[in-house]
């Protein structure tokens, strides 16, 4: 099912002004885009694409005055379609009759906001894009390392939240733990979040539930962060072949975006925490520029080559 909003939405977060329509509140808005409607006041209707936030301006009313009285009522009575969710005026400037006849015969709201145009469609667009965002929801724990997004994912019992309690004592920052809902905000960009339920909560096997913001202060939370990492967590197998140098980056597939996947071995002694660390730390590298297991084996070519030199 498609997500939606709902223009009562939209006039809660940015305290708009209901001028008609109330009884159109509940309209679905189902795409971020907008639309200024300048051609259609100038009468090309061609390609409006009615099913947008259709933003009014200084510019589209300034035009408008200068119609007709009966342009005047064939341009807002066209732009008032069955599928356009609502008609926000900005700059707080008066609102044209025919416009509001147009909308309250199809029940369309007619919202008022105070500020400038551009800004307020930037406004909107960040808030539709965010909300009708692709998104799911992953088993795991979510932690701010470095500034690292890191996903530890792994079987339940495997220590995955112990070990977020352990990077938030190493003075690191816990985004969710359990349930993590993940937006794809843009093109390869995830961001996680906790559900509102359990946000800043932790659940330690023979403690409980722990709330991390109470015991270690607002600085060992964050509401929400970019995933750059997964940390999958598994039980050591003896005849397993891990990965020893890191040459070839294995991802894994969230939405549309692949996210580097690093396999951790799970087993006695072996400190998880200081681990990660060192994997968002490496990660960091690498985008910068700096590959330790490719300098190692350009180092180790370097060095066969030599010897293989001196033998002929």
């Amino acid at each position: 099912m498609a997500k939606k909003v709902r223009v009562g939405d939209l006039v809660q977060k940015f305290g708009m002004e209901v001028i008609c329509g109330e009884e159109g509140l509940r309209r679905a808005i189902t795409v971020s885009d907008l639309n200024r409607p300048g051609m259609e006041m100038a009468g090309y209707f061609n390609y409006h694409p009615a099913e947008r936030v259709q933003i009014l301006g200084r510019t589209e009313l300034a035009f408008f005055e200068t119609l007709t009285a009966a342009e005047r009522i064939d341009r807002m009575t066209r732009l008032c379609e069955d599928e356009t969710p609502c008609i926000c005026i900005t700059r707080s400037l008066p609102v044209p009759k025919e416009l509001c006849d147009a909308a309250m015969h199809k029940q369309i709201p007619v919202i008022r906001s105070s500020q400038p145009t551009t800004l307020l469609s930037g406004h909107i667009t960040d808030f539709l894009e965010s909300k009708l965002a692709p998104s799911t929801t992953i088993h795991g724990v979510l932690v701010d390392v470095y500034g690292i997004g890191i996903l530890i994912s792994g079987s339940s019992g495997i220590g995955k939240s112990e070990t977020a309690l352990e990077l938030v004592k190493r003075g690191h920052r816990l985004v969710a733990d359990d349930a993590v809902e993940i937006r794809q905000t843009a093109e390869n960009v995830l961001i996680g979040n906790a559900p509102e339920l359990i946000k800043h909560l932790l659940e330690i096997r023979g403690v409980g539930i722990i709330n991390v913001m109470t015991l270690f202060g607002a600085g060992a939370v964050r509401n929400n962060a970019k995933i750059n990492v997964i940390c999958k967590l598994e039980t050591w197998q003896q005849d397993k072949q891990y990965d020893r140098l890191g040459l070839d980056e294995e991802t894994t597939r969230i939405i549309d975006t692949d996210v580097t996947l690093v396999t951790i071995p799970v087993r006695p002694g072996r400190n998880l925490a200081v681990i990660i660390e060192v994997a968002a730390m490496n990660y960091r590298l690498k985008r910068m520029g700096f590959n330790a297991a490719q300098q190692f084996t350009n180092k180790l070519t370097e060095t066969l080559n030599e010897e293989m030199d001196e033998i002929e």
